[in-house]
């Protein structure tokens, strides 16, 4: 039998993805309380998140929202990692308020977004480990975010994920030289 890489490619980086989302499941949680959910994206999901992020961009006219927008069709899985928004009642003040009390309820508590902080390392270090391309994106994960793909969970971040000779998330336009300024 022969088994071509490029026929077999696909196969293997949804399985690789799965393992991501392990590796972020079993990442270390500040308190041990597991409030994170994961997911990934395929197929013309990824091009309803692209939508969702070039939208965004257009609407708050950050450029880098309309960058990903396009680097994520390049991307073969986007997965998805966020948390609920939940205090642990430590009072540890890591948010910026005293108490867990005198917290806004629209302040995340400072644990929840280190334990995505964490099991987003861990994805992209099981990415690293299989050679997948990567790179974690603010932008398409708040489009997720919006679109509610993990049911009220905030902080979402996305990684896409491809498998080619070079990585597409990291090629980015080169910025214009300025001219230089006539010497008076």
């Amino acid at each position: 039998m022969i088994l071509n890489e490029r026929k077999s490619r696909h196969a293997h980086l949804i399985d690789a993805v799965r393992q991501m989302m392990t590796a972020a499941r079993t990442a270390p949680k500040g308190k041990g309380l597991d409030i994170i959910e994961i997911a990934a994206v395929t197929e013309d999901d990824i091009r309803v998140l692209s939508a969702k992020t070039r939208e965004l961009g257009e609407q708050n006219g950050l450029k880098f929202f309309l960058r990903d927008a396009e680097n994520i069709l390049s991307a073969e899985a986007v997965m998805l990692i966020g948390t609920y928004r939940q205090t642990h009642g430590l009072n540890c003040a890591h948010c910026g308020f005293p108490t867990c009390g005198e917290k806004p309820e629209a302040t995340p508590c400072a644990l929840n977004t280190v334990d995505v902080g964490i099991a987003i390392g861990s994805a992209c270090a099981a990415a690293a480990d299989l050679r997948l391309d990567t790179r974690v994106m603010f932008s398409a994960g708040l489009a997720a975010q919006k679109l509610d793909w993990l049911n009220g969970c905030q902080s979402v971040f996305a990684i896409p994920v491809s498998v080619s000779s070079k990585n597409p998330f990291f090629d980015r336009k080169p910025k214009e030289p300025k001219e230089p300024e006539a010497e008076k």
